[in-house]
């Protein structure tokens, strides 16, 4: 019996070259894709926003894998630095490495991946997905920083949903601009009344199903 037999959650390790990262794997029954969470700057798989968007999705038939892609000897020197954080070339190989297990799982390794990508997060998804467009059927962005992965934007061949707050506006011309690098299928979904965070009555929810809409589009699973 796979682990996709029987829904929940377990936590579990990652090899990413030196370093091995935690991550948060919840598979619901009937798994029709994966989902890759790339959490923003200061953020992890505890963060409550990504973890409630996490769940919708795993409610909406998708496997989420949360990892956490920096260490947390790295997340000790970065509270002091805040260097790390930034440093997207090596966010987005770290999430290329989660993206090789899934692979290498058995239970996972069928199934179509995507990138959902929060704030600086998003850029390393974007940066990954541009290098190994093989890899990732779909890529989301929740409040993202696209503009940190400037120079990969035009080689992105996922489709590709950008979701920004309206009342995150600096963000949103961010995102607009962004719009104008992207060659490959792309839209820009604007959800009223929301900042940075989401953390307005019903954003989050918002995300959540565009997010779900997006992946239940373009990543689609392999005849069982």
């Amino acid at each position: 019996m796979s682990s996709l037999d029987v829904p929940g959650e377990q936590e579990v390790t990652i090899p990413a070259g030196s370093a091995t990262l935690a991550a948060t794997l919840r598979a619901p029954l009937g798994a029709r894709a994966v989902v890759l969470f790339a959490h923003g700057s200061g953020s992890g798989r505890f963060s409550p926003r990504n973890r409630s968007v996490a769940q919708m999705l795993n409610a909406a038939g998708f496997v989420t894998v949360l990892a956490d892609l920096l260490t947390a000897a790295e997340e000790t020197i970065d509270r002091r630095t805040c260097h790390l954080r930034f440093d997207i070339a090596l966010l987005a190989v770290r999430l290329g490495a989660v993206a090789e297990w899934v692979q290498r799982r058995p239970e996972l390794g069928a199934l179509p991946r995507g990138y959902f990508g929060a704030s600086t997060g998003a850029a390393a998804a974007l940066f990954a997905a541009a290098a190994h467009p093989d890899a990732v059927g779909a890529v989301v962005s929740r409040g993202g920083r696209p503009d940190l992965a400037a120079s990969a934007l035009p080689l992105v061949r996922a489709p590709t949903l950008l979701l920004v707050g309206s009342r995150d506006t600096e963000v949103l011309d961010l995102n607009e601009r962004a719009m104008a690098r992207l060659t490959c299928l792309k839209r820009l979904v604007v959800v009223g009344g929301a900042s940075h965070l989401f953390g307005e009555p019903g954003a989050l929810e918002a995300v959540a199903r565009a997010a779900a809409d997006w992946f239940g589009q373009h990543l689609h699973a392999p005849d069982r």
